[in-house]
């Protein structure tokens, strides 16, 4: 998504949330400068701070307030892929050299935990208990999703309200207290804060599963990295999920599976992908990502009508309409 397609109103505080990122990681370390800065050169979509943002919009908006929520939220976000790589061993991300790869596992550790400090630092310069609290309780469930993720490696057993509640620990939940958070920052009424977090909790939720439907049915060039990805790491998704529950691959697939994992994933992963493009997993994970994505919508009705409200419909459309 080009950010400035849907959110162009926003660009001149997109501009200070960037310049603030930037900012953020200097000074303290040049080793740990370095590294961070080539994370935050690989770009990304900033969501996490857009949605941040179009949560103020329903308070007093006040840019030099938001920042401290905006720029914490994303680095966090940034430094739970850094750790991410290194569980997946992952040398690409965003068709760029992971932190890992350019460097090694040690120092892209030390990079996660110092992009970390340096979200909580900022958000010392806010007041509000309550945004403390969210943003802490919501690390700790992120730490447990990483685990749960870990565990499941390879886990052909698990089940689908077992995956779901793992990517609202890892993904959707950080996607909601953004929304939230905003809301909270800019004194908006509790009612729409909670409102917000339900529009960001599903629609994180459809975001994750769409980036799974990606990883299984993208190209190369569209998701910046080999298609199957997911399943050459362990990672059972929801279509993989889904495709093991149909009879007429269930062994088949089973079978490909066992043997990616006995290559450690170091082997051609082709014969996999294609049996899960062709079961029903695909049709069945895009019909749960539009049911969340209809949940998000209906979140929006507790809004008022100004015209972030749109925007934030046209995010929730998007989100299902990601090509691959």
């Amino acid at each position: 998504m080009k950010r400035l397609d849907i959110f162009g109103t926003l660009k001149k505080d997109m501009d200070v949330i960037e310049k603030e990122l930037y900012r953020s990681i200097e000074g303290d370390d040049s080793q740990l400068g370095e590294t961070s800065l080539h994370l935050l050169k690989a770009g990304g979509k900033r969501l996490r701070p857009v949605f941040v943002l179009m949560g103020g919009k329903f308070g007093s908006y006040d840019i030099d307030r938001l920042k401290y929520v905006a720029v914490p939220l994303e680095l966090i976000h940034s430094a739970s892929l850094v750790h991410d790589d290194v569980i997946d061993d992952a040398d690409m991300r965003r068709g760029k050299p992971t932190v890992k790869a350019k460097w090694d596992n040690r120092i892209a550790m030390y990079t996660g935990d110092y992009i970390y400090g340096k979200a909580l630092e900022l958000t010392t310069r806010l007041e509000n208990p309550q945004i403390h609290q969210i943003l802490a309780k919501a690390m700790v469930e992120m730490s447990i999703g990483e685990m749960e993720q870990i565990r499941d490696f390879f886990n052909v057993d698990q089940n689908v309200t077992r995956y779901l509640l793992r990517i609202r620990r890892k993904t959707s939940l950080l996607i909601a207290i953004s929304c939230q958070l905003g809301a909270l920052a800019a004194d908006a009424d509790r009612r729409i804060a909670s409102a917000m977090y339900r529009f960001g909790y599903n629609v994180g939720m459809a975001f994750q599963i769409q980036d799974d439907l990606l990883d299984v049915c993208g190209t190369e060039k569209q998701i910046g990295k080999p298609p199957g990805s997911d399943i050459r790491q362990g990672n059972i998704s929801l279509p993989v999920i889904y495709a093991l529950e149909d009879p007429g691959i269930r062994i088949s697939l089973l079978e490909e599976i066992e043997r990616i994992h006995a290559h450690n994933g170091l082997c051609d992963v082709s014969r996999a992908v294609e049996m899960i493009r062709e079961s029903s997993g695909i049709a069945r994970s895009e019909a749960l990502a539009d049911r969340y994505i209809g949940k998000a919508l209906k979140a929006l009705d507790q809004l008022p009508d100004i015209r972030t409200k749109k925007h934030l419909k046209d995010i929730a459309h998007f989100v299902t309409k990601r090509s691959y």
